[in-house]
């Protein structure tokens, strides 16, 4: 399918393609400045396209074009000015899916962890 549009180059330099599109897929999970960079050192994790990634407001998620506030569901750039306001899908797909300011467990119970077990209770019974 042809763009009819024309060509679409987004703000880092990667170009869209319609056919063939092979960026950040189930086979290649790298962002653009690692496939034009490489990757970081070991122990350099990068967490977004931009290393170092920005810090997050308290409250709010990283949502790749600025910040998101939950609360006033504003979307504002990295800078601060204003860039629109979320309708209840884009709320919803930043909140499950994009970067927040806080660390949270990501699921199961700590009381149960591997981690926390005594030795005893860590055995493998075969």
């Amino acid at each position: 399918m042809l763009n009819p549009w024309g060509s679409f180059t987004f703000a880092d330099g990667l170009q869209y393609q319609d056919n063939n599109w092979d960026y950040c897929n189930a086979y290649d999970r790298r962002f653009h400045s690692e496939r034009s960079n490489g990757f970081r050192p070991p122990g350099e994790t990068q967490l977004t396209n931009v290393h170092p990634p920005p810090s997050i407001p308290d409250g709010c998620y990283d949502c790749a074009d600025g910040f998101y506030d939950p609360n006033s569901r504003v979307v504002t750039s990295y800078t601060g000015r204003f860039l629109r306001n979320t309708d209840d899908s884009e709320h919803e797909w930043i909140v499950r899916t994009c970067r927040k300011a806080w660390d949270e467990p990501a699921g199961g119970d700590p009381q149960n962890s591997f981690a926390t077990r005594s030795e005893e209770d860590s055995k493998i019974v075969s």
